[in-house]
């Protein structure tokens, strides 16, 4: 079967690189890399563990009911925060 395939410049050349290093002609090295990538892509992908993350009690708040920046300032430098 014949086909045109528009490749990405650095495809291009690793294909080139790989007719250059091996001596086959380009339909070979085009054939054998496609199987190989659909071959890995039919592959199944290995199961995951889920990550469990362990709940933790922060406790009591340093400020409570903070209702403006000022306040957050004095608490954090204190009252000569300027």
């Amino acid at each position: 079967m014949r086909t045109t395939l528009t490749l990405e410049p650095d495809v291009d050349a690793a294909i080139r690189a790989a007719r250059r290093h091996t001596g086959v002609p380009q339909k070979v090295v085009d054939g054998e890399t496609l199987r190989r990538g659909l071959r890995d892509l039919s592959r199944e992908s290995p199961q995951r563990t889920a990550y469990v993350t362990e709940p933790v009690d922060p406790g009591k708040p340093a400020l409570v009911g903070v209702h403006s920046v000022y306040d957050m300032l004095a608490y954090a430098e204190g009252e000569d925060f300027r």
